[in-house]
């Protein structure tokens, strides 16, 4: 049955003068707009006839119309070529990045710092490109992009130890860890932090797995002052971690972009300068394959102006 509607193929060539003839009626006009002569288009509308098994023209020699067919097929031809006309339009688009998807990852503390209004910009300046997000830690986004399952991440480590070399990058900035405290503990109102009072308190963590670089920092600080973190909680997403805080579970070091949230129950506050040289810190870095397309391309030619600009 499927057999019996089988369209035949066509080429857009012989609907192109079907549509010519169409839309004038007259096979002279009809061929000179074509840059042929008359005979050759007379055949090929003929051959559009028999291969669709009806004819489109009521040809007599006073005049030359159309068919309820040829009516029929008059505006989906016409589509057909518009469409076929922009196909290399698109596939330049594509080509030069300025269609197509981005997903991108990022850790939660981006989100506290020029990420949305990064992705604002991005879509004001780059429409044709839909940019899916994943908000997930250091390791599950090297996961996502190792599988190609993602196409680029922002990531965060400690300054100068990117978790996969192997990737292009581009760094975003360093920024200090700061302590959050809960604020009915005895630190949060102290006029002047006790190191050994602080380096003894129980310790909100996330788990080493999630980015080593930045945990082996915060327990080496510890060393360095001759004491071992007392690990109280371990939590994976940031906003986890301060809600702990708020709970009076432990004090927790963050990135200092983290202050934008705002816990009852949780005060932030910087070591002493004579002390803050040493704190450990972190770094927020872009991440991509180095085979990564031309959409990923214009990304980070973005990022990177906005950090310049």
């Amino acid at each position: 049955m499927a057999d019996e509607f089988r369209v035949p193929a066509i080429e857009l060539r012989a609907w192109r003068q079907f549509l010519v003839l169409a839309e004038t009626l007259h096979f002279g006009r009809a061929a000179q707009q074509l840059n042929m002569t008359q005979p050759p288009l007379t055949l090929a509308i003929r051959q559009i006839e028999a291969r669709l098994g009806t004819p489109l023209f009521d040809r007599t020699r006073r005049r030359v119309a159309l068919t309820p067919a040829g009516e029929a097929l008059v505006s989906p031809v016409r589509q057909l070529l518009q469409q076929a006309a922009a196909l290399a339009a698109v596939a330049g688009a594509a080509g030069s990045g300025a269609v197509g998807r981005l997903r991108l990852g990022f850790v939660s503390t981006v989100g506290f710092g020029p990420l949305p209004g990064w992705l604002r910009d991005f879509r004001l300046a780059e429409p044709g490109i839909h940019v899916e997000l994943r908000e997930a830690t250091t390791d599950v986004q090297l996961a996502a992009l190792a599988q190609r399952e993602a196409d680029a991440g922002f990531v965060l480590h400690a300054p100068g130890m990117l978790p996969a070399p192997a990737l292009e990058h581009l760094s975003l900035g360093t920024e200090p860890l700061v302590l959050a405290l809960p604020a009915a503990s005895s630190l949060a109102g102290a006029r002047r932090l006790s190191l050994p009072a602080l380096l003894a308190q129980p310790l909100i963590i996330f788990p080493r797995a999630i980015a080593p670089s930045i945990h082996d920092a915060v327990v080496a600080f510890y060393h360095r002052h001759g004491a071992t973190p007392v690990i109280g909680q371990e939590a994976i997403q940031m906003q986890t971690i301060v809600n702990l805080v708020s709970a009076g579970l432990g004090l927790a070091w963050v990135p200092e972009s983290v202050t934008q949230l705002r816990r009852d129950g949780v005060l932030y506050r910087r070591l002493p300068p004579s002390l803050a040289g040493a704190a450990p810190q972190s770094e927020t870095s872009l991440v991509w394959p180095g085979d990564a397309g031309p959409v990923v391309e214009r990304f980070v030619r973005f990022v990177r102006a906005s950090l310049t600009g």
